[in-house]
């Protein structure tokens, strides 16, 4: 008997300390206004973001198009292993919530963030300044379309925003679906830049569209697979990556997560 209710009441402890769980990050999301529509983010916000506790901030669209923190540290390494010098100019031409401008200033480039939100450049100024790197990027202001023909660097690195996340939804994301140009578009203006161009599309592209693109590089553009799991356990995020490199048929199209694309 006395086994029974010590059972029952490490049962009703349990339950409490869930509840208790629930009722704090329910409190949480309120007091951080997170909208049904970005709720799964907001579990995620540490993937997102491994310093979000000390001030960082988002707006509706940050949540669902910022890079996850482990894949713009690899974006940021694999710019600084592959130009010899030793402060790179990079230009984030859509730079959101400052996700991969952050990064890219910590791994020692200089970098240039453009916005065409100014609130939403205000909240990258605000997470830039919280990994102490404020002073390694300049904010600018702007449409990248417009300031393309003034603009200096060494790298430009494209996120375009891919429509929200009802891009998962689409079996084959031809390059026509990003915003607020199509990718051959977006492309071309960047090499008015610099010939040196990392584009992040998502794992569902039009394969035979970016092996086109690749060609509107000389030399040809280099296609880099990489295939990215990310598991969320109590909330923990463990990312294991594993990369291949890819000819120019393309093979393994199910396992493709994202396309690194460089021209380096």
């Amino acid at each position: 008997m006395k086994k029974k209710r010590m059972r029952k009441k490490k049962n009703i402890s349990v339950k409490a300390h869930k509840k208790g769980k629930h009722i704090i990050r329910a409190r949480e999301k309120a007091a951080q206004n997170v909208s049904p529509v970005v709720e799964k983010y907001w579990f995620q916000r540490y993937n997102l973001f491994s310093k979000y506790d000390e001030g960082i901030t988002m707006d509706e669209e940050g949540w669902y198009s910022v890079t996850p923190e482990q894949i713009a540290i690899r974006h940021a390494l694999r710019c600084v292993a592959a130009t010899a010098k030793p402060n790179p100019v990079v230009i984030d031409c859509f730079a959101g919530v400052g996700g991969n401008a952050i990064q890219f200033a910590r791994m020692c480039c200089y970098v240039v963030a453009i916005d065409i939100d100014p609130k939403r450049l205000e909240l990258a100024i605000n997470n830039a300044k919280i990994y102490g790197v404020q002073h390694c990027i300049d904010f600018i202001v702007g449409d990248f379309f417009q300031l393309a023909p003034s603009l200096k660097g060494d790298i430009v690195f494209l996120a375009p925003p891919w429509g929200g996340p009802s891009y998962k939804s689409i079996e084959n994301f031809t390059l026509d679906f990003l915003k607020p140009r199509n990718g051959f578009t977006i492309f071309q203006f960047a090499q008015t830049i610099t010939p040196n161009i990392i584009m992040f599309l998502p794992r569902n592209v039009d394969l035979q569209q970016v092996e086109e693109l690749s060609w509107l590089s000389s030399p040809p553009l280099e296609v880099e697979d990489g295939i990215w799991r990310i598991i969320f356990k109590a909330f923990k995020a463990a990312i294991q990556a594993h990369d291949e490199r890819m000819a120019c048929g393309f093979q393994e199209v199910c396992k493709v997560k994202l396309f690194f694309m460089r021209v380096l």
